[in-house]
């Protein structure tokens, strides 16, 4: 994809870890204009507020909750008042565990509140933003709607179970993703839409799980984000409807 001279981007679930380090690397590259950050507090993030110090202008920070309708509407509003031509739209946002959620490991500990948390946030929540946000990436112009997946929500890849609900979640996102995929080829063929898998991130939503992993398999926040934006910048027309790594090899759905 050859990305636009004034490259206009959005990072929803920008407040830390990867989202944030992408707001980082965007920023640095020549060829951005400026990077919308949203998340449900922005205000509360120091690390956003020393970017908006650095980087002035070129940096905007808004308020948008993905459990919350409302919030991504205004932000969409916001946003496009001041960018209605948008190139990158990521979503980032996610969970996998907090004070009372947790990865399963047997059938016995699913919850419907658990479940219910993780759809909301892993699968509705990059939905409806898709759903707000649509208008500013149709243009004449390539644009890219990247919804940051995981491997463990391929049903082929499968090989272990457990992790019912963040498994699930992932894996209805990988459908919203496809199937919108699917309707844009028709409706807006600029934008290029798919899942990506940043691999395992040091970051504190995948901190209480590495223990096992390969070092040499752990990417540093800045790391992943270079990866994904190298990822994002070599995609064409064809690739919409995909699911790639960090490394642009497929991953089955």
């Amino acid at each position: 994809m050859t990305v636009a001279s004034g490259c206009v981007a959005i990072v929803q679930g920008a407040s830390r870890g990867l989202g944030l380090a992408l707001v980082e690397a965007l920023l640095e590259r020549p060829d951005t204009d400026r990077v919308f950050a949203t998340a449900r507090e922005p205000d509360r993030s120091v690390e956003l507020a020393t970017l908006q110090a650095r980087y002035g202008t070129r940096l905007v920070c808004e308020r948008l909750d993905v459990c919350d309708e409302s919030s991504i509407v205004a932000a969409a509003a916001r946003i496009g008042e001041a960018a209605p031509r948008v190139h990158w739209l990521v979503n980032c946002a996610g969970v996998l565990h907090g004070a009372d959620l947790q990865p399963e490991k047997r059938l016995e500990q699913v919850d419907p509140e658990q479940l219910r948390r993780s759809f909301e946030v892993n699968a509705f929540g990059p939905l409806l933003v898709a759903k707000h946000f649509l208008s500013l990436l149709r243009h004449d112009e390539a644009a890219v709607l990247a919804n940051l997946s995981a491997r463990v929500g391929s049903i082929d890849d499968n090989r272990i179970g457990g992790w019912y609900s963040y498994r699930a979640a992932k894996a209805a996102q990988n459908m919203f993703t496809r199937t919108l995929a699917i309707e844009l080829r028709r409706r807006a063929p600029n934008v290029i839409c798919v899942a990506l898998h940043p691999g395992t991130v040091a970051t504190d939503l995948s901190a209480p799980f590495r223990r096992g992993a390969v070092p040499q398999r752990v990417f540093a926040p800045r790391e992943a984000a270079e990866k994904l934006i190298d990822v994002m910048r070599s995609l064409g027309p064809e690739d919409s409807g995909s699911f790639l790594d960090w490394a642009r090899k497929p991953i089955p759905w």
